[in-house]
């Protein structure tokens, strides 16, 4: 036993393998390091990361922070055994949460706490939040993995996840120049990313569906629809910010059309969308009647296809849709801005 282990003996006793931890984190540094940007200043292992940013251009460099999870997704991963992706989706909502704001994401600092560190599974989430980090353009500066014995149930864990971007401030994207006339346009999401999964779990869980067999009206299998992980909008708006007037943005997560929408809409307007202007992928079709849902409380719980909204004015739709499509991005005009009619919601659904 090294001299190391034997000062442990007494943590590793109560179920807290430090060697275990140490073990891990030199797997990983290489790892992280792949995520480094020219604006890290500072090696893995310190308490804390430090970050250089790149204000050269700008006239008021402003900093844009947001936090999340990925909720009970976990459980999902948990049951399929599949935690390679869930890491994506982590970095996936705090990344487009600061983008809808006209922020590039500068850094990213994860949390994983578990009962047991399992140092295989942590490399697999680990390697994930490397992917979203990368898809991103952010470096992974930091983070904490947490072992705490009878804390959770065996084989599970927790994640959450924070990020701090940057935006000039006079291209801030507030939404408040959003006018009657804009247009509506969605982007493609990857499927119910990371938003609803308690009833997802519900619905899978009545269904008699096993993970392996092959998802409803399509050749994958349930267990690769149910996890698809979230998808990641960086690269995509930033380019397009570049070139256009993007008057406001929506990234549509728990609380679907009816809570997000109404959050960057400035008084006096609604937002209108044509139910049917885009297409429905197969998972929503299935969760609704497995659910027995009507398309209203779908809208109000999952993105039901559109992961981003964007709000721009009716003289660059062609040329947003031209571009979006170049960038590798499906997306459609959906929807229109209009009066708002007192006392009424401030987000309106035509369905055929």
């Amino acid at each position: 036993m090294t001299d190391s282990a034997k000062r442990s003996q007494a943590y590793t006793e109560a179920g807290v393998d430090i060697e275990e931890a140490n073990r891990f984190i030199g797997r990983i540094k290489d790892m992280v390091a792949g995520t480094f940007t020219p604006g890290v200043a500072t090696g893995i292992g310190g308490f804390g990361g430090l970050f250089r940013p790149d204000i050269q251009g700008m006239e008021a460099p402003m900093l844009v922070a947001g936090a999340d999870g990925v909720g009970t997704k976990l459980k999902l991963a948990f049951l399929f055994g599949k935690h390679d992706t869930i890491g994506i989706d982590l970095v996936a909502m705090s990344v487009n949460d600061v983008l809808v704001q006209g922020a590039a994401p500068l850094f990213f600092l994860d949390y994983f706490a578990t009962g047991k560190l399992e140092s295989g599974v942590a490399e697999q989430v680990v390697g994930g939040v490397v992917e979203g980090c990368k898809q991103s353009r952010c470096a992974l500066l930091g983070g904490e993995t947490a072992e705490m014995p009878g804390f959770y149930a065996d084989g599970e864990y927790d994640l959450s996840g924070f990020c701090v971007g940057m935006v000039d401030s006079p291209k801030v994207v507030t939404g408040e120049r959003i006018a009657e006339g804009d247009v509506l346009i969605g982007l493609a999401s990857t499927g119910p990313h990371s938003n609803g999964y308690s009833l997802i779990r519900k619905i899978f869980d009545g269904s008699g569906l096993a993970k392996d067999d092959i998802f409803p009206g399509t050749d994958r299998k349930v267990a690769d629809v149910l996890i698809q992980p979230t998808r990641i909008y960086v690269k995509s708006v930033l380019e397009l910010l570049k070139n256009f007037d993007i008057k406001g943005m929506v990234h549509v997560t728990g609380g679907g059309f009816y809570d997000n929408v109404p959050r960057v809409l400035p008084e006096g307007v609604a937002a209108e969308f044509d139910f049917g202007s885009w297409p429905m992928p197969p998972v929503f079709e299935w969760l609704r009647e497995q659910g027995d849902l009507s398309w209203p409380e779908m809208l109000q719980i999952f993105n039901c296809g559109v992961g981003y909204i964007l709000a721009v004015d009716k003289k660059d739709e062609e040329a947003v849709l031209s571009s979006l499509k170049e960038l590798g991005e499906d997306a459609w005009t959906i929807g229109r801005v209009v009066q708002h009619a007192p006392g009424a919601e401030q987000v309106v659904v035509n369905f055929p």
